[in-house]
């Protein structure tokens, strides 16, 4: 049966990690948190041993919901959405990270293919760099992750990423989920070095109630993980929406 991420806030570890060793030791570290909700897991595992046998080695460590991160899935054709979907249910994820920047009809089928299977889809648009949208000198279009929600909304989506970066970007973005979403979960990204921080992005995205934080270095690259993880769950607790 498919896990899912509980409780309203929550840590879920970014295992983007090269030696099964580390990731090990980062798990082991971090699953009886406070406030660990779950993992994410990339490509770097699964390039070394494949998608099944990365779940398989995380599995044996430990019985939270575990997601996957295709880097970032989605921006494919929109007929791979099928073959995709049943790997990664055959693989026995609990949900996809799903950026689906290839149009609406990528949109319809990473996400809806997803639900399909009974796999929870995070879905997303924006990630937490300076020249990604073309206002900032990248490619993409600035209101890009505005029409991939409604999309996906539209396909009964309700869990989502937010770049934890911009502010103002937080706000409106949880604002209008909070007001076309039944009981959502938004994700927030990019701590660190990345820009973001749990006191600015979680207080930004406090229209909606259940808010994470997927964090990477800062607990994969600390010298006590469990540590780091119990830290930043502290800070989520301290959060007061913003004015």
């Amino acid at each position: 049966m498919t896990k899912k991420l509980r409780g309203d806030t929550g840590i879920i570890p970014a295992l983007d990690i090269d030696s099964h060793e580390h990731l090990e030791r980062v798990v082991r570290e971090t699953s009886k948190r406070d406030g660990v909700a779950g993992y994410k897991l990339g490509l770097t595992s699964v390039l070394h041993f494949g998608l099944r046998e990365s779940v398989r080695r995380l599995r044996d460590l430990t019985d939270l919901p575990i997601l996957y991160d295709h880097q970032k899935a989605g921006p494919d054709m929109p007929d791979m959405a099928k073959k995709y979907t049943a790997l990664c249910k055959e693989a026995d994820v609990d949900g996809l990270i799903l950026f689906p920047v290839a149009g609406p009809t990528a949109v319809d089928q990473f996400v809806g293919e997803a639900i399909r299977a009974g796999l929870t889809p995070f879905v997303g648009g924006e990630i937490p760099v300076p020249d990604y949208g073309v206002s900032g000198g990248g490619y993409m279009l600035d209101d890009a992750l505005d029409r991939i929600l409604a999309r996906a909304v539209q396909n009964k989506a309700d869990h989502f990423v937010l770049p934890a970066h911009d502010v103002a970007k937080i706000k409106r973005w949880s604002k209008w989920i909070a007001s076309n979403v039944s009981a959502p979960l938004t994700v927030l990204t990019g701590f660190g070095a990345l820009g973001g921080s749990i006191e600015t992005s979680f207080a930004a995205a406090a229209a909606c109630k259940r808010r994470f934080a997927i964090v990477g270095r800062l607990i994969t690259g600390s010298q006590s993980p469990g540590d780091a993880a119990a830290r930043m769950y502290e800070e989520m607790q301290a959060v007061r929406p913003a004015a």
